[in-house]
């Protein structure tokens, strides 16, 4: 489960991956105060996605897509479109 370089790739993943089965997709928030460390983790039981950060400016990213995420998952309708990332 290697951790992706770029956030930009990592936007991109977890949402083609959130795509294509909506279902099974999961996400993941974990954060090491005596590293500094915040990582998100997307998976679906077969494709597992990382990032992890200790760089301030990224949390706003992570929250931004955690919570575009999250309506997605709690809407009702179907999700045809694709997400706008940053």
């Amino acid at each position: 489960m290697p951790y992706y370089q770029t956030w930009e790739e990592f936007a991109r993943a977890a949402e083609k991956l959130y795509l294509t089965d909506p279902m099974k997709v999961r996400v993941v928030l974990k954060y090491r105060h005596c590293d500094g460390n915040l990582c998100m983790k997307v998976t679906d039981d077969a494709v597992c996605l990382q990032y992890k950060t200790d760089q301030a400016q990224d949390v706003k990213k992570i929250e931004k897509l955690h919570g575009k995420l999250m309506r997605l998952m709690v809407s009702k309708e179907t999700h045809s479109g694709s997400m706008e990332t940053d």
